[in-house]
């Protein structure tokens, strides 16, 4: 069929999307989540933003949400929802699965199917896919810039240099970390041209010219200025941009929490089974990607553009995946970056594989093998999305908010019915190091919250969420008169406690009220 591949394709879009979309409000938010929820607030509702270069990482993922919140019909903050925010790197996630497509004139047809399937099922890709935080868009502009360039070198065309230099310009303006995906990508054509120098010189691409350079800066420097000044309303934005690798490269060096063995990430994709729940193992995707690597390497392959390209990503990917490995700060998503250069990769080596298949019924066989075990990161990946959504047998669920959390919020809910002044009743939240998020995002409708690292002065309200520990001050001040209303879950190991006025608590133990469980 002529257009087989393309129908294909399509296809793999469809089963991408029924994984990422659905349910889309079922999982708690996560404290990451929350944060950039608060921060997308001030431009939603005010029109205003402002980068900040010591936390929120870049302005692209507000502004992307912006547009999905606009064809919502969303115009504050308390009437978003989960979906709001989270359909927007779903969005990206599925445009990740359509951007292998783009990789078929420089791999081939058939792994850029198959790399399109590995990425509409990859595990984590979907997980995170679901996830309100910027990696996911990272994911999509670095692929974009990759994909540009690659095309460029093949067949130069100002085109090609122009969306290259969009795809760099909204890496930099998406999260701090482009510049890792940069560096390996200097390693990697360094090695290439190395080996190519060594072998025959370095041939100038015909069609190439000086100007396309300049084009494809000037372009990734005009889209960073526009989002970082926040459409020029904000001129310190673009030095905020540079000073921000200062607190950065703090946490990286290990002055944070998330600090884990160097084995970290590969552990992840190699095999993870906690507590009786799945396995989790992408190593399908690691092992086609050593397929395709060693097909690319092999001396057959020295002049084939699917040679050349898997060459360079076998090298791209390795650095990347050495540079995040030795970082010690480290969170599970930091590695869909190596992960999607190992999935085009493995689409090569599935590729490679059915292709070294003379005999057709041995090659249906063996391509109907490959598809089972896709079908085997389906079942992974839909576990992941729904049922293991927020389960730490989940390898991703990462210092996830405990599902326990929505039943004080559905109890705050009551609470506010019963009241006098509904949601504009007084509630203090007091967690040391305001360790109390993602709380904001699901108290935004009460109009009249205190946010509290320790005891204020005067604690009173009518309802008291605190950490367990600020019990014995909170008695002392007088308050031993609030009926304790129970203990939630905020994470593992952590809890709060509400309290609740004798008046509010009668009100709400005499009204009728929705499901809390």
């Amino acid at each position: 069929m002529k257009y087989a591949h393309l129908i294909l394709a399509a296809a793999v879009v469809i089963v991408a999307s029924a994984l990422r979309f659905p349910r889309l409000e079922d999982r708690p938010m996560h404290t990451d989540e929350s944060v950039q929820a608060l921060k997308f607030q001030g431009l939603l509702e005010h029109g205003q933003y402002r980068y900040d270069p010591d936390e929120y990482h870049g302005p692209v993922l507000s502004y992307a949400t912006r547009v999905a919140a606009w064809l919502g019909g969303v115009r504050t903050l308390a009437e978003a929802t989960e979906a709001t925010l989270r359909c927007v790197p779903a969005v990206f996630g599925v445009g990740l699965v359509g951007l292998a497509w783009g990789w078929r004139g420089l791999l081939g047809r058939g792994a850029a199917c198959w790399a399109g399937l590995l990425t509409a099922l990859s595990p984590a890709l979907v997980y995170y896919s679901r996830y309100y935080i910027h990696e996911m868009l990272l994911v999509f502009w670095s692929g974009l810039f990759l994909m540009a360039g690659w095309r460029y070198a093949r067949s130069p065309h100002w085109g090609w240099a122009a969306l290259g230099g969009a795809g760099l310009g909204l890496m930099h303006s998406t999260k701090e970390t482009f510049v890792l995906q940069l560096g390996a990508a200097a390693v990697a054509t360094g090695v290439l041209w190395g080996r190519r120098w060594r072998r025959r010189g370095i041939p100038w691409p015909a069609g190439a010219r000086g100007w396309h350079a300049g084009l494809m800066l000037g372009v990734a420097a005009a889209v960073s200025a526009v989002f970082f000044t926040s459409f020029f309303a904000h001129g310190a934005g673009l030095w905020d941009s540079i000073r921000t690798y200062g607190p950065w490269l703090t946490r990286a060096e290990g002055d944070s929490p998330h600090v884990h063995p160097w084995h970290f990430y590969l552990g992840l994709l190699a095999w993870t089974h906690r507590g009786g729940g799945p396995v989790w193992s992408e190593l399908l995707i690691l092992g086609l990607a050593v397929a395709g690597g060693a097909w690319a390497w092999r001396r057959r392959g020295e002049d084939s553009p699917a040679g050349a390209v898997g060459r360079w990503l076998s090298v791209y990917a390795v650095v990347l995946t050495a540079v995040y490995s030795v970082i010690p700060y480290k969170t599970p998503w930091c590695m869909l970056g190596f992960l999607h250069a190992y999935i085009l990769l493995a689409g090569l080596g599935a590729a490679g594989l059915l292709g070294a298949v003379r005999a057709m019924p041995s090659r249906v066989a063996a391509a109907a093998a490959i598809l089972v075990a896709c079908g085997q990161l389906g079942v992974q990946a839909a576990h992941g999305s729904f049922g293991y959504a927020a389960d730490p047998r989940n390898p991703y669920v990462y210092a996830h908010t405990s599902p326990n959390l929505l039943h004080l919020v559905r109890r705050m809910e009551n609470l506010a019915r019963a009241h006098p002044l509904g949601r504009s009743m007084v509630v203090k939240v007091i967690a040391a190091g305001g360790d109390y998020w993602p709380l904001p995002w699901y108290l935004r409708w009460f109009e009249r919250v205190g946010w509290y690292s320790a005891p204020p002065e005067d604690p009173r309200a009518s309802a008291v969420i605190a950490s367990p520990r600020w019990a014995p001050e909170l008695e002392g001040r007088g308050m031993t008169n609030l009926v304790a209303a129970g203990h939630f879950g905020l994470r593992p190991a952590v809890f709060l406690q509400l309290r609740v006025e004798p008046d509010l608590w009668s009100a709400y133990m005499a009204s009728p009220r929705e499901p809390e469980d």
